[in-house]
């Protein structure tokens, strides 16, 4: 039998569900979700091994128009991801009416030669006659394949594997079998804590806030983490502390619970709060924040 592996490139523009397809992809959590758009700001890779192939997922930003160098490094990362797979999905919400932020990515990929796949994702939402409908509005011309699918309900999501398959070439297994992501350890305790934050805080804080690992202690028992929250006000770290310190309390008992689970451990952690003025487009900052790669 003949082994295939690959690298293939969720796209699309926020909130159209590509770190919810990742993660029911790999029935593993990967990648956080919130209802929040821009919750995603980073490439991070999902791996699901089988017996004929290894199928590398990239799960991308979305694609948005740029308010700060936040947003140019996030936009920026999106498509530099596009250059380096063997296959492009490029995920859209059909609850949503096609429009022009679908055509400049659809633009922005055309001359791409690498596989596209349109993937109407969120299907369970609509009756087969709406999807017609959005269907016949939207830019079908460029893809090689056309794939609806429900990444909550799991609908789909077998056709669409397979369907990838036959479009990777013949190459060695990259990851060891067992492996479902590459990221450090520390991205992910930052992002299940950022996650808790953007699910228990209202509109102004969740774009302006980043977490930064500090400290990570093993001990026999118990994993210590010192995590620092970063926003861009007082009044942004007044509401994520709250009254009495009652939020960043609700915060921490919901990302040490998480982080129980996932390491297998004791969890002891430790958060504190910094306002660093406009750091959302500070060179600098975002280099230290890990969004620029460091020259």
């Amino acid at each position: 039998m003949s082994f295939k592996a690959g690298f293939v490139a969720l796209i699309g523009k926020p909130n159209v569900g590509k770190s919810t397809l990742l993660n029911s992809v790999l029935s593993h959590k990967v990648a956080i979700t919130t209802p929040k758009p821009q919750t995603t700001r980073d490439n991070i890779r999902g791996i699901l091994t089988q017996e004929d192939c290894q199928i590398i997922f990239i799960d991308t930003p979305g694609i948005h128009k740029s308010r700060q160098k936040l947003s140019d490094a996030m936009v920026k990362r999106a498509y530099d991801a596009v250059g380096d797979v063997d296959v492009i999905l490029l995920l859209v919400d059909p609850t949503k009416p096609w429009n022009r932020g679908d055509e400049i990515i659809v633009d922005n990929i055309r001359n791409v030669r690498k596989p596209k796949f349109l993937i109407v994702n969120k299907i369970d939402k609509l009756t087969k006659q709406e999807l017609i409908e959005y269907l016949d509005k939207a830019n079908q011309e460029i893809f090689d394949e056309i794939i609806p699918l429900s990444a909550l309900r799991h609908n789909n999501i077998e056709e669409l594997v397979e369907t990838i398959k036959q479009y990777l070439p013949e190459d060695v297994q990259y990851y060891p079998g067992d492996m479902i992501s590459d990221y450090p350890e520390s991205f992910m305790m930052g992002e299940i804590i950022r996650e808790k934050i953007l699910l228990n805080t209202e509109e102004e804080v969740p774009h302006s806030i980043a977490v930064q690992i500090e400290e990570v202690t093993r001990k026999p028992n118990v994993v210590y983490i010192r995590a620092a929250i970063v926003c861009e006000k007082q009044s942004q770290k007044a509401i994520i502390i709250g009254k009495k310190g009652l939020m960043l309390k609700k915060i921490a008992t919901f990302a040490r619970e998480e982080l129980e689970e996932r390491l297998q451990s004791k969890v002891f952690l430790e958060m504190f709060v910094r306002v660093e003025e406009n750091w959302r487009n500070r060179q600098f900052q975002l280099k230290e924040l890990g969004y620029i790669d460091k020259e």
